[in-house]
């Protein structure tokens, strides 16, 4: 049985550039831009995402995998 899944290297730098993406998201349009969903809303939906995301990166990733 073959593990496909990728390396730690690539999990780290998933991880940093879906943190660079939920920060800007946040910037332009999350928490403090207003009501409704512009703001908590959008907010709020951005988190959950990024937690899925997350989530997905975390357990996909052979942590103890170089490349």
């Amino acid at each position: 049985m073959r593990d496909n899944r990728q390396g730690c290297l690539q999990g780290l730098l998933e991880l940093f550039l879906l943190d660079t993406l939920f920060d800007w998201l946040e910037r332009q349009f999350g928490f403090g831009r207003g009501c409704s969903c512009s703001g908590c809303g959008c907010g709020i939906i951005f988190l959950i995402i990024f937690i899925l995301a997350a989530c997905s990166i975390l357990t996909g990733t052979n942590w103890l995998k170089a490349f």
